[in-house]
């Protein structure tokens, strides 16, 4: 590998670059950080921290630094009050100038060695196979730098996210706030106070500051290329509010609309986004800084694993998935809250009828949970309730000592906490575990006999704080462990200074699957083919849905083996071919999708599902025929079609062909011809998504052993067996191998394609 002059180039030393700048000093990775800015910023324009922040910079010991903030308890949705202490020692909002934030971060980075220069703009990138490299403008003149992998934290305007192609598609802000910072002005203050002709927030502050903000309804948001003047601000405000503050003297002004943009992905290959780089927001409830921050969070310790050859490649997509698909929630509730906050007349039955709902405390928890961040869980696994979701905080007795959950993570390690009283099922852990004692802490505890971590026996726990596995079984937390932290043993801990760059070698694999925090729909997944592709992408790391019309409990069977295997399944049942059938299918699917991950993103979609004929062609009756292209046929096609708005881009889908569309068998002709018509299917899907960079290609299985008496008799299948060019017939795992192939990252250049899975028998 090339010489590189660092590990990682953060760009933008705002907060999220900061924070990402020490996360990945704490994993033991070389940073320089370029900041276009001579100094740090003095506008504090994000002025919470939230809950689940809070409980991140505990988990960094960084609050004895930062004290005691000004606590509110209340938050609100769109404007209307809401409670928002949950579960959690800071619950609430907790009232943090950003200006305060970047700088406890700053110091907190550059004393564990991040290495900082201001006054560098960057201007190009290129990136190679080993590498990136970044030109940027400084202080004298034109700098050249590479790393293994540069992230973009350089917020909304996000040079690194133009210069590296990323797509940031979305909506343009239609409404807009204005707001300032105010001295010298004598108002009342006003909470979300919507009155005739518009919005009116004012909330004085330290120093006799002022901050209001206006929106007055109706009136469009401008297009602006600089910050809108006092005056207008002035002019908006006396517009809503009937008052004068034009002899204030303003702190600064800016304005913000309800702009809703996502980046379409959060990596292309060597380079990342976090934070506004990668999502554009109305910073309505202080969550657009949280967002980044805990983006950071999610970030650091895996890059800095893979930098350091701790880990394959592979997990940092487990970034994209984990983070954008909490990104696309909060978007969603962020752009429901504008609507809320800046509609007009017309919204006041909306505002009325939630203002009922959130006395409803499920809905009132659900809310606070989406804004305070603690509600997140990750659809990794849910071997427990703790599973996915964030450590619980709680007091624990080490030995004779007395510590905290949080306070296990002070070095970003991960950690193995042991809290069964059962001497045998500890040893059996800690014996497991041996092989990643370089990566991971086992500590064993005592902890409440009440609460979350009062059943399980052990909890493995991600450096950034959520729960990869819990329980008792070995099994489970050996696969936890290979899929987080690699080939246990591979690799030694490294300690948190490297500078050598000849060590930043990198698995294509190790012990993790190629389809980790993917999700996948198998059609037809209870029994032969269908069931053994079901297995094996679920061994790849996928959620799998497995789909059954009738067999309810061999479709049960499927998904109890898989997850005895440490693997993610569940059935969906939907009878295809009958008017609403994928109406059905997606929504057991959209369900236990959401159930699981939180989400409804579909990344693989195997449409496997299918009814034979076995019929001569003078005997086929109409009723027959159309059963035939109602099940094999229009089913996909429409199951592609339905799947399309829940599959990101890069998705996969494979459709399971036959290789009686090029051999001829005269009892199977309408068969043959609704198979020949799932091959056109993937020839012109592909052409029509490739501009999503969606894969979609036709596996055409020769003899295959199914269910079929006739596999019983051994004169007929030596016979079936001739055809084949290595003399034996197909198993349905010769076919899963294939499809498990076009579903991974390494078939990205196959679309539009037959493939031959038939064993030879094609070659004639």
């Amino acid at each position: 590998m090339a010489a590189v002059d660092t590990h990682v180039i953060v760009v933008g030393a705002g907060p999220v670059g900061l924070m990402l700048a020490g996360e990945l000093r704490l994993g033991g990775a070389d940073v320089i950080v370029l900041e276009q800015r001579d100094a740090p910023t003095t506008e504090s324009r994000a002025s919470t921290l939230h809950a689940r922040t809070m409980e991140l910079l505990d988990q960094r010991g960084l609050l004895d630094t930062l004290g005691t903030p000004p606590h509110v308890p209340m938050g609100h949705f769109g404007g209307l009050p809401l409670d928002l202490r949950l579960d959690s020692p800071y619950p609430g909002q907790w009232k943090v100038p950003q200006t305060r934030t970047e700088e406890l971060l700053g110091v907190w980075a550059q004393d564990l060695g991040a290495l900082l220069r201001r006054r560098h703009r960057v201007r190009a990138l290129t990136q190679y196979a080993d590498r990136v490299e970044v030109e940027a403008f400084g202080p004298q003149g034109p700098v050249r730098l590479s790393a293994r992998y540069v992230v973009g934290c350089d917020g909304e305007q996000s040079a690194v996210r133009e210069l590296a192609g990323f797509g940031f598609p979305g909506t343009s802000a239609e409404r807009e706030l204005i707001r300032a910072d105010v001295s010298g002005i004598d108002i009342p203050d006003r909470r979300f106070q919507r009155l005739e002709k518009g919005l009116a927030i004012a909330a004085r502050g330290g120093g006799g500051i002022t901050r209001v903000m206006v929106h007055v309804f109706g009136r469009a948001a401008l297009q602006r290329t600089v910050e809108p003047e006092f005056a207008e601000l002035a002019e908006a405000w006396r517009t809503v509010t009937g008052e004068d503050i034009t002899a204030g003297v303003p702190v600064w002004v800016n304005s913000f609309g309800d702009v809703s943009r996502q980046t379409t992905r959060y990596r292309d290959r060597r380079v990342l986004l976090a934070g506004d780089a990668a999502h554009q927001q109305m910073p309505i409830g202080g969550q657009a800084l949280n967002l980044g921050l805990q983006d950071a969070a999610n970030l650091g310790w895996k890059l800095a694993a893979v930098v350091l050859g701790r880990a394959p490649e592979k997990l940092l997509d487990s970034y994209h998935e984990e983070r954008h698909a909490v990104g696309r929630a909060v978007l969603s509730n962020i752009r429901a809250q504008a609507r809320l906050l800046l509609g007009g007349p017309e919204v006041e039955p909306l505002r009325s009828v939630l203002g009922e709902l959130i006395a409803y405390e499920d809905v009132r928890r659900h809310l606070a949970g989406m804004i305070s961040g603690l509600g997140i869980r990750y659809g990794f696994g849910h071997s427990h309730p703790v599973s996915g979701t964030r450590l619980p905080y709680a007091e624990l007795t080490v030995g004779t000592e007395t510590t905290t959950t949080f306070a296990l993570l002070r070095g970003a390690r991960a950690v193995l906490l042991v809290l069964t009283p059962e001497r045998g099922v500890g040893e059996a852990l800690r014996r497991t575990i041996a092989p990643w004692t370089g990566e991971v802490d086992t500590v064993t505890a005592t902890a409440p006999d009440t609460g979350p971590l009062a059943d399980p026996a052990a909890v493995l726990v991600r450096p950034d704080g959520y729960v990869a596995w819990a329980g008792a079984d070995a099994q489970g937390l050996r696969a936890a462990l290979g899929r987080w932290f690699g080939n246990g043993g591979a690799h030694a801990r490294h300690g948190t200074r490297h500078t050598t760059t000849h060590d930043l070698h990198h698995s294509r694999r190790e012990t993790m699957g190629d389809l980790i925090g993917k999700t996948a729909l198998v059609t037809g997944a209870s029994r032969g083919m269908g069931r053994a592709t079901a297995e094996r992408l679920a061994r790849e790391g996928a959620l799998v849905a497995v789909h059954y019309a009738t067999g309810k409990d061999a479709a049960e069977e499927v998904v109890a083996g898989i997850e005895k295997d440490g693997g993610r399944a569940f059935a969906v049942q939907a009878e295809l071919g009958v008017p609403g059938d994928v109406h059905e299918l997606f929504l057991g699917l959209e369900q236990g999708l959401k159930e699981r991950t939180g989400s409804t993103e579909l990344n693989i979609v195997v449409n496997n599902a299918g009814v034979m004929g076995g019929v001569k062609p003078e005997d086929t009756t109409p009723e027959q025929f159309d059963r035939l292209v109602a099940v094999n046929a229009k089913a996909p096609f429409f199951i592609i079609q339905r799947a399309l708005p829940n599959m990101p881009d890069g998705g996969r889908i494979i459709n399971i062909s036959s290789g009686l569309t090029r051999f001829a068998n005269p009892d199977e002709i309408a068969y043959a011809m609704t198979k020949g018509a799932v091959e056109m299917l993937a020839l012109h899907f592909a052409k029509h998504l490739g501009p999503r960079n969606i894969t979609v290609n036709s596996v055409a299985p020769g003899i295959t052993r199914n269910s079929n008496p006739l596999f019983g008799i051994p004169e007929a299948v030596e016979q079936m067996a001739a055809l084949s060019a290595f003399n034996r017939v197909g198993e349905p795992q010769d076919v899963a191998d294939v499809v498990a192939f076009l579903a991974s990252d390494d078939a990205r250049w196959i679309t539009g394609a037959f493939i031959d899975a038939s064993g030879g028998t094609l070659l004639g």
